[in-house]
């Protein structure tokens, strides 16, 4: 891994808290990800599993974690398997975990071989009477891969189908929105190293340049600063790519007098920063497209008032919703008449506003959450309005990452630049 290592401790907070979650006589299993194939003998590069890695700290392939917390053995309470090594595995692929390693990375004192899962959990299924399955239970995944996850749970499942089952994801979605310290401190970090990013192209940005030469100045920055990479594949949409919510293409060449949106973070330590900015790609915005930012920026910054314990994403976006409105009446975009007669399941802002507001954040970038689970200290959420005028070819998005406090708010991307001003002083250095 390029990131340096997360305190152990961190790990056993998460296990104690998810250990108090399951039934009496219960175990759970959670598994790895899969190193995923492209063609021939082509892999992608590996991305652990989000639930494994928040319990366990683990960041390798072929790793099995079983939590057992009333097995009458102690020893037996926590197990983390891992891939036993050898030398051609070194030569080929590098180096694998020792036991010893995995202890100091995982605080788990039990680390055996893979070869002895079945016959340990076998052990342990006899003293035990529910067995706890993960599955990927988010509201917006449609994947139709099967994962190792899917698997094992297929195979636990039908060579002991008389014990009783539960789902893992209903608690870690619950555990996973409150953020302990050392995980804020690490979104922390991968939000400084995407400024890093943002400020450097500033100084690079102007009429001529192509999208994907951006993309290289922001993948080059994070890269320098121990970033895993890009935390999801980046927009960097110029001119009226910037009206196209998830345009990745980032092969067009940037013009002269228009915009450029960026939606962009890095990660780090398996935690991801989600940046959104937007900047004239000549230094200098328009009047009109100043307007417009300034409404986007009136928008965020109201709406990041409105992150507070209490609240709820539902009742929220509908708040801000109307002061999305009033901004778009003032920009001539929409008309009394048209919010007069409106469809209340589908308001006219979302003409120009058609996405959400916020989203969790955290090791996922869409981090696990009910939607409709009230917020509280220790969530961390982006706040991203935008307004997309497909007709001007005007596309802009702002957005920040915040920590709901028991005050308020706290904005781990303050020092990110986004007043239009302080934009076009440090594009005109």
């Amino acid at each position: 891994m390029k990131y340096l290592p997360i305190s152990k401790d961190l790990f056993l907070k998460n296990r104690a808290k998810f250990s108090k979650r399951l039934k009496p006589s219960s175990v759970a299993v959670l598994n790895s990800s899969d190193i995923m194939p492209t063609t021939a003998d082509g892999t992608l590069p590996f991305k652990q599993d989000a639930n494994i890695f928040y319990l366990s700290g683990i960041d390798q392939e072929e790793s099995i974690l079983l939590i057992a917390p009333d097995f009458p053995n102690e020893n037996m309470r926590e197990i983390l398997f891992l891939r036993r090594t050898n030398e051609e595995i070194a030569i080929w692929e590098g180096h694998k975990y020792t036991k010893e390693e995995a202890q100091e990375a995982s605080g788990i004192k039990n680390i055996m071989w893979l070869d002895s899962f079945e016959s340990t959990f076998n052990t342990i299924l006899a003293e035990t009477e529910n067995i706890y399955l993960d599955s990927n239970e988010h509201i917006r995944n449609a994947s139709a891969v099967e994962t190792r996850s899917m698997r094992f749970n297929k195979w636990c499942q039908s060579l002991y189908s008389l014990h009783r089952y539960e789902r893992i994801a209903p608690i870690l979605t619950d555990l996973r929105c409150i953020k302990e310290p050392e995980e804020i401190k690490q979104l922390q970090h991968a939000c400084d190293i995407t400024e890093k990013g943002f400020r450097r192209i500033l100084e690079f940005t102007k009429p001529g340049i192509w999208e994907y030469e951006i993309e290289a100045e922001y993948i080059y920055e994070f890269l320098k600063n121990r970033a895993t990479g890009f935390g999801y594949e980046p927009i960097i949409a110029s001119g009226a790519n910037s009206c196209v919510l998830h345009y990745v293409e980032n092969n067009k060449q940037c013009k002269d007098g228009d915009l450029i949106l960026f939606d962009v973070g890095a990660e780090y330590a398996n935690y991801n920063a989600d940046m959104s900015r937007t900047i004239p790609i000549n230094g200098q915005f328009t009047k009109r497209q100043k307007d417009v930012y300034n409404a986007v920026l009136r928008v965020k910054n109201a709406a990041t008032e409105m992150l507070i314990p209490g609240n709820a994403i539902p009742e929220y976006h509908k708040e801000v919703g109307k002061i999305m409105e009033s901004e778009l009446l003032a920009l001539g975009l929409l008309r009394k008449v048209d919010i007069e007669k409106q469809d209340p399941n589908s308001p006219a802002y979302r003409k120009y506003f058609m996405h959400g507001t916020s989203h969790h954040l955290g090791i996922n970038v869409h981090d696990v959450a009910s939607i409709y689970k009230k917020f509280e200290p220790g969530m961390v959420l982006t706040v991203e309005p935008g307004i997309y005028i497909r007709e001007e070819g005007i596309g802009i998005r702002l957005e920040d990452n915040i920590v709901i406090t028991e005050s308020g708010q706290k904005n781990l991307m303050k020092n990110i630049p986004i007043h239009a001003e302080e934009i076009e002083s440090l594009m005109n250095i």
